[in-house]
């Protein structure tokens, strides 16, 4: 969710102090680095999955206070949407049965926030956007009760100094104005978390890169916006446009937005924090208490708390993260590639390719993104999210080839590497490794599934949003029998 901040009207004082504060946590940053200062464990995860709420008319429900109430479990958070809620699970290491065990806690904390969810009259979806949504009327009525979300909002329109304007390409083009942010909301991600050591953390960003194209491929899932047909996976180009803070004019110019793929690939974490600070303007000036310097020269563990701050208001792909745990410091790749769902099984499935082929790329002597130019990669994510099931990639040594021959002959056997070196139990491997192999072998994901379903319900006479209603009726009986996507009939 990011963290929590005071409603408040910032001033220009309020900016100047942010701005030394921020630059005093990267030189604490930078000190840290070079002592040596990280937790040098690795290969822990954790990870977040936002959800939708819906009404038992499977349309949005606007009551994600009422419902978190309810489900009273401090691992479920807010999100910006009325009808989105947040997941967060647990950090543990990958080894043996924990993808396994992963997999079961999390359908058994689903199940219970479901069934109490249900007491007040919603359901919840795992889905990267939500088939029902309808556009917001003008003003906040999509905004849930947070001050963050209020002055996000406040700080990316006055930055623009003009309403937000959408203009998505795809099969049916969407093009609407909006007076708010609010439109974000619509997508829903799953966020995988590695942690690994500051010394290999730039090969671990550096293959989440040339990973997200394939990720997209493979897992797309959001094909709808707003009754409109756009793209494989939309959420990348609707989060980019809803988060804008550039004009025309300054897009034009090259100015970077605040939803930034990369520019180059890196050789430290460094790198990407002082990108930020020298390329972004400040969102949300909070200034703490804290100096960093004095702490780290009193022996302490500083928490750079404008640093982080700053960090979650620019919505990397694949984003660094500096945290603190029992007063320890570690680094964690924040990978925000995938779309919500569209099962449990399918969630994990994805995170045990990415995980596996991640750590097989890590310790390549001469890796991929040394054969690859970073606009290759790139040019991948928006191939990817656009086509999907139909994509093609390129590859060093091979070209532009169908995504699927890439992860079939390819990265497919790196996954089951480096899931074998992380130890992971064989069980484990197989089941979820299978399910990838078999996406890829039937060119399917759910955002292939959600067309052909909703294709199939409008070939028998019902308009678009009966027929997306129906569509996502499937979709639930699918997502709460835990059976992966690509065995779903269409209807």
């Amino acid at each position: 969710m990011g963290q929590d901040v005071q409603a408040k009207v910032y001033t220009r004082s309020d900016h100047t102090k942010y701005r030394a504060a921020v630059l005093r946590c990267l030189d604490a940053l930078d000190r840290m680095l070079a002592a040596g200062s990280f937790v040098e464990d690795e290969w822990r995860t954790g990870l977040e999955i936002e959800l939708d709420l819906v009404n038992s008319e499977l349309q949005p429900a606007m009551n994600n206070a009422e419902v978190l109430a309810h489900i009273d479990d401090l691992s479920y958070q807010t999100e910006l949407g009325r009808f989105n809620i947040e997941l967060n699970v647990d950090p543990r290491r990958i080894d043996g049965q924990s993808l396994l065990q992963l997999e079961s806690a999390m359908r058994k904390t689903l199940n219970l926030a479901r069934d109490r969810a249900g007491d007040v009259g919603s359901d919840i979806v795992m889905i990267g956007i939500l088939p029902t949504l309808q556009p917001p009327e003008p003003g906040f009525s999509w905004f849930s009760d947070n001050a963050r979300y209020r002055l996000l909002d406040q700080a990316v329109l006055s930055a623009r100094r003009e309403d937000v304007v959408l203009d998505i390409q795809g099969p049916e083009r969407l093009q609407m104005t909006c007076d708010t942010i609010a439109v974000e909301a619509a997508c829903t991600s799953v966020q995988l978390h590695l942690q690994v050591r500051p010394g290999s953390f730039a090969r671990y960003w550096n293959a989440a890169q040339v990973l997200a194209g394939p990720q997209l491929a493979l897992g797309a899932n959001s094909p709808y916006l707003f009754g409109h047909r756009l793209q494989a996976e939309t959420r990348p180009e609707l989060f980019l446009q809803a988060t804008d803070i550039r004009s025309p004019e300054l897009r034009n110019q090259g100015v970077r937005p605040l939803v930034p793929f990369g520019d180059r690939w890196i050789n430290s974490i460094f790198d990407l924090f002082e990108e930020n600070v020298r390329y972004y303007p400040a969102l949300l000036p909070e200034v703490g208490d804290e100096d960093p310097l004095a702490v780290l020269d009193a022996g302490g563990t500083p928490e750079l708390a404008e640093l982080r701050l700053h960090n979650g208001t620019i919505y990397r792909w694949n984003r660094p993260i500096y945290d603190v745990a029992d007063g320890k410091p570690h680094l964690r790749v924040e990978n925000r590639v995938l779309p919500s769902g569209p099962t449990v099984v399918d969630v994990i499935a994805n995170a045990a390719f990415f995980y596996g082929v991640c750590v097989e790329m890590v310790v390549d002597e001469r890796p991929v993104w040394s054969r690859m130019s970073f606009d290759a990669a790139h040019e991948n994510f928006k191939v990817a999210a656009r086509d999907g099931a139909e994509a093609r990639l390129y590859w060093p040594g091979a070209g532009r080839v169908d995504w699927d021959e890439l992860v079939l002959r390819v990265l497919l056997p790196l996954a089951h590497q480096g899931l074998e070196r992380l130890g992971v139990a064989a069980e484990a491997v197989d089941r979820y490794l299978s399910i990838i192999e078999a996406r890829a072998k039937l060119r399917v994901n759910g955002a292939s599934w959600q067309v052909a379903a909703t294709e199939s319900f409008e070939a028998r006479g019902m308009d678009r949003h009966a027929a997306l209603t129906a569509m996502l009726g499937e979709y639930v009986r699918g997502m709460n029998a835990n059976e992966p996507v690509h065995t779903w009939p269409v209807p």
